[in-house]
């Protein structure tokens, strides 16, 4: 089996952005048709070169890019640009269900994706899920507002240049909440999980 090593910041920013630069990029000079169809190419391009380079893709990436070719296929073959603008909705929503059902049942999925990179309590967890759970319906409900309300090119600039802003502010506004949960790695039997308790 194929080592797995973990992608450099600077390129796993560059392979998440890049498929959005390409869609302004092509949108602006060509149209929104041909915009998504270079979206759907970059995105895939990314997905083959995160996983040469670290012989795993992420699965958030991975549903994302899943919803890109269905939404932006559905977009081309049915010349109507309402399935690419709703595929953002739609992910958000899809995003924020899962980690409300893994809340409800007791089962933080968001700590399976970052316990990588973070250790933290319990009650850490819990607040990250529910901070992300809302920033996923916030970001729906944006997406919803902006494309029914102006034209696809302002559309395509907020996906590209909005976004993205809002995201790393939110992220960056997590950091007290993280450091203020963080704990040292200890031994699988010194660990304590009790989230009925948590939400109690």
């Amino acid at each position: 089996m194929a080592e797995t090593r973990k992608l450099h910041p600077l390129l796993k920013l560059l392979l998440e952005m890049g498929p959005l630069g390409v869609f302004f990029g092509v949108n602006t000079a060509f149209g929104i048709f041909a915009g998504t169809a270079a979206f759907m190419g970059a995105t895939v391009v990314a997905l083959l070169v995160s996983y040469g380079i670290a012989r795993t893709i992420p699965i958030m990436p991975l549903v994302t890019a899943v919803f890109v070719l269905i939404f932006g296929g559905l977009t081309l073959y049915l010349a109507d640009d309402l399935f690419i603008k709703l595929k953002p909705t739609i992910v958000n929503l899809l995003f924020a269900t899962i980690l409300f059902i893994g809340l409800v049942t007791g089962r933080l999925f968001i700590k399976l994706l970052l316990e990588s990179a973070f250790q933290l309590t319990d009650r850490g967890w819990l607040l990250l899920t529910r901070a992300w759970i809302g920033f996923f319906l916030l970001l729906a409900a944006v997406n919803e507002f902006v494309w029914r309300n102006y034209p696809t090119d302002i559309w395509v600039n907020f996906k590209v240049f909005g976004v993205m802003p809002m995201t790393l502010l939110f992220t960056f506004m997590l950091f007290p909440i993280i450091l203020r949960h963080s704990i040292q790695p200890v031994d699988d039997g010194e660990k304590k999980s009790d989230i009925d308790t948590l939400r109690d």
